[in-house]
């Protein structure tokens, strides 16, 4: 089953694992190290992030490394720009409220 993006950044975990892996290529066991739960429960976060091209997996020896795919998040970042150009529009019509009931008070 092909997992959505949107869905795999919706757990928090997995945003935390994100965070974690945007600094530097990491293990599962060290990234295992830096939350209260199994291996396995991060084993399977990391499957999700990976079924959605959030991360990619890079072997070196026996071990795996987990880095982050900059390419998906800059996806994510364009379906949110959106979004945010519509919240600067209302801060700044606020804004503009604010400071004309400021100017009538006094």
């Amino acid at each position: 089953m092909r997992r959505d993006v949107f869905q795999a950044i919706a757990d928090p975990t997995r945003r935390a694992i994100i965070a974690l892996i945007a600094l530097q290529a990491m293990t599962p066991n060290a990234i295992a190290e830096h939350f209260d739960t199994t291996r396995q429960a991060v084993s399977k976060h990391l499957r999700v992030l990976t079924e959605c091209d959030l991360v990619k997996q890079e072997y070196q020896g026996r071990e795996i490394y987990y880095s982050l795919q900059i390419e998906k998040m800059k996806e994510i970042d364009k379906w949110l720009s959106q979004f945010r150009k519509i919240w600067e529009k209302r801060f700044n019509q606020l804004d503009t409220v604010l400071k004309t009931l400021k100017t009538h008070k006094k």
